[in-house]
């Protein structure tokens, strides 16, 4: 029996008409199972995407300045000779302990052709030679320094505010000293004066700092670093600021949910200390919110939290809110 062409030529189009019929079928599956993964709550579908979170917490800001500085005592006063002429003798050395009345040198004001009794220098104060003296011979005058007295046991740190700062400036304000030899120690000191009046060429004001406590390691004369705290903003939730995602004018945070979604929640930021910034309004302390892979989320989107001691997983929905705040 003979099987006409024409038979042949239309058994392979219906075989060719079912193929594409059954390709263009699984393309379509395909595009609607990815329109679906697109086009989920928050535009993330059903991927979960790892997230570090932040319990909120009610904390204090403190805002600073951060100036240069330098250590030096507290009372310290130059030696000046009663007459001119040169010095005789010193009794004295850099470091020496004098108290006050103690002669510590003698100036000769003889000069050719007249003959006078050797004067002593003696010491305004008590405390400690803190300027190498001059060397026996010197001429000085009523005006030339022999020495510096100053009390070592009681020391200041004087530093320069800018001008800018002058309104916070008061009596009393806290502050941490830093020390070149000392990198990991820090010492606390306390305003004790400001000055009245702004330096007209550094556009800076002084103010005078005073150690809390005596500490054998500060000497005078040392560089310090020192920061200043000014104003302390309180009442307020905080939160880093990288964490706070922005549309436009309006500020966004990630609130995590007890089922381990998200919620995008408008809120209103307040002061920013080194990176960390208050939130007025839209989160409430104990709430977690996310501060690390922000970016990835959309509202709705379903996490896995991957902070350090947190105890929340993936398939944990239903736990609530943990603690393990990593910082």
């Amino acid at each position: 029996m003979k099987i006409r062409k024409s038979h042949i030529v239309a058994l392979v189009v219906v075989v060719l008409a079912v193929v594409t019929a059954v390709l263009m079928n699984r393309f379509n599956d395909n595009a609607d199972a990815g329109s679906q993964g697109k086009g989920g709550k928050g535009g993330r579908g059903n991927s979960v995407v790892s997230v570090k979170t932040q319990e909120l917490k009610v904390t204090t800001l403190h805002g600073y300045v951060a100036t240069n500085g330098e250590v030096e005592s507290q009372n310290s006063v130059s030696v000046f000779p009663d007459v001119a002429g040169k010095v005789m003798e010193t009794s004295v050395m850099l470091g020496s302990t004098v108290r006050k009345g103690d002669v510590i040198g003698y100036v000769d004001p003889n000069s050719p052709g007249s003959y006078f009794k050797r004067s002593p220098v003696y010491a305004p104060i008590s405390g400690s030679v803190i300027s190498i003296p001059l060397k026996n011979g010197t001429t000085v005058s009523t005006s030339t320094a022999i020495c510096m007295i100053g009390d070592i046991s009681n020391l200041q740190v004087s530093a320069n505010v800018p001008e800018r700062y002058v309104s916070v400036l008061k009596k009393g304000l806290k502050s941490k000293i830093f020390l070149e030899a000392y990198p990991d120690v820090t010492f606390d000191a306390t305003v004790s004066r400001v000055s009245p009046v702004v330096d007209s060429t550094s556009r800076t004001k002084q103010v005078i700092l005073t150690f809390d406590k005596i500490d054998s390691r500060v000497n005078a004369g040392m560089f310090a670093k020192v920061v200043l705290y000014t104003v302390d903003y309180e009442g307020a939730v905080t939160i880093p600021r990288d964490s706070v995602v922005q549309n436009g004018e309006k500020f966004y945070v990630y609130v995590v949910n007890p089922d381990s979604t998200v919620t995008k929640r408008e809120v209103e930021l307040g002061e920013a200390v080194d990176g960390i910034v208050q939130v007025l309004k839209g989160v409430v302390e104990g709430e977690r919110a996310v501060v690390q892979g922000q970016t990835s989320l959309g509202d709705g989107s379903k996490i896995q939290d991957i902070t350090e001691g947190s105890g929340r997983k993936e398939n944990q929905s239903g736990n609530g809110n943990k603690s393990g705040r990593g910082k």
